[in-house]
């Protein structure tokens, strides 16, 4: 492809996005991956593409509604292009309540989620039935929300590629230098680490998550959250148990003990678990802005270079909006990125 209207480098669930964001709107892209698809943090396995609390609301919050809430058509349309499936269903999420001070605070966040999520979606507190696909609760009480989703993270990858290519953009492995024209650095811990050296000042940095992925068909049920425990069912019909979050680490992509205890979580919560094999363990590095949000934007000091970045623990969920707004404004200069989702919000922390 010669002179591409945009090149996107890094080929993790934001640069991919962006890519196709672009792609659908008709322009020439070039995708390239250094690595291999995925090679970061998107080489996961949880895809929990879950709200934060409906209460205390902020930029960040009211970008991510946005996003999970255009999550099923923009999937959808990845799908339809690829004519590969991407995992992606919207089957809520349950949470235990620990007391009675927890159920009500859960409670009292029924009203704000009616009004935040602009009646798209329900933030409720049920009886705990202590049957089927529950996690125990303390209480007798459970969140259960309908706003989140899941995403199976290989399977999501592989379909933007195909939608990439049928739509006609070039997906290129290999260390390729950009070429001229603009730039969108989607590259992850790398890419906070070279914007660090050039600014003279850590913008981000990385933090190692590890998960595993169990052979259990869990069926179409809601995923699981409990004391920072992921369990989230599959369409593969796998079950993805996640996640660590660690500032130290020996080795970067090595799993351990930690994992370990995750795993007993899972089963201790769920015995029905303790026969299911273990199909695959990950670890990874995600890369975390020191905004604690996406950093989109342009590159300071580098004109046509753009910056898309940060999608700690929540990179799928935010990822239509972070494609969509980026093309906004790599292609038509519609700058619409929040106050604290821009570059500069992560130079000023």
């Amino acid at each position: 492809m010669a002179h591409p209207d945009l090149t996107v480098m890094g080929g993790g669930i934001f640069g991919l996005s962006v890519a196709w964001a672009a792609a659908r709107r008709g322009a020439k892209v070039r995708l390239i991956e250094a690595d291999r698809i995925g090679a970061g943090s998107s080489g996961g396995l949880v895809g929990a593409l879950s709200p934060h609390v409906p209460e205390n609301w902020n930029d960040l919050k009211a970008f991510q509604l946005e996003s999970l809430l255009m999550a099923e058509g923009w999937w959808g349309a990845v799908a339809a292009a690829s004519g590969l499936p991407t995992g992606y269903a919207r089957l809520g999420r349950l949470q235990p309540l620990a007391d009675a001070a927890a159920v009500a605070a859960a409670q009292g966040r029924t009203e704000g989620a009616a009004r935040l999520w602009q009646g798209r979606a329900e933030w409720r507190v049920v009886e705990a039935k202590g049957t089927g696909w529950e996690p125990p609760s303390p209480s007798g009480w459970l969140v259960a929300d309908t706003l989140t989703g899941r995403l199976h993270p290989g399977m999501a990858a592989q379909a933007l590629v195909a939608a990439l290519r049928a739509a006609g953009a070039e997906v290129i492995l290999g260390a390729v230098e950009p070429g001229p024209g603009p730039v969108v650095w989607a590259t992850g811990v790398a890419g906070l680490a070279a914007l660090s050296a050039q600014v003279g000042r850590q913008v981000g940095n990385g933090v190692k998550g590890q998960a595993m992925s169990l052979a259990y068909n869990a069926g179409d049920v809601p995923q699981i959250f409990m004391d920072g425990l992921f369990l989230v069912p599959h369409a593969d019909g796998t079950l993805a148990i996640g996640s660590t979050s660690e500032r130290q680490w020996d080795d970067p992509t090595g799993t351990d003990a930690q994992l370990d205890a995750l795993h007993a979580r899972a089963v201790a919560a769920f015995p029905v678990l303790a026969g299911a094999a273990v199909i695959t363990r990950w670890a990874g590095l995600r890369p975390r802005a020191a905004s604690r949000a996406p950093m989109l934007g342009a590159w300071p000091g580098r004109p046509g270079w753009f910056v898309a970045n940060g999608g700690f623990r929540i990179g799928f969920g935010m990822a239509p909006m972070v494609a969509e707004t980026m093309a906004d404004l790599v292609l038509d200069g519609e700058d619409r990125i929040p106050d604290g989702l821009t570059v500069g919000a992560s130079l000023k922390v």
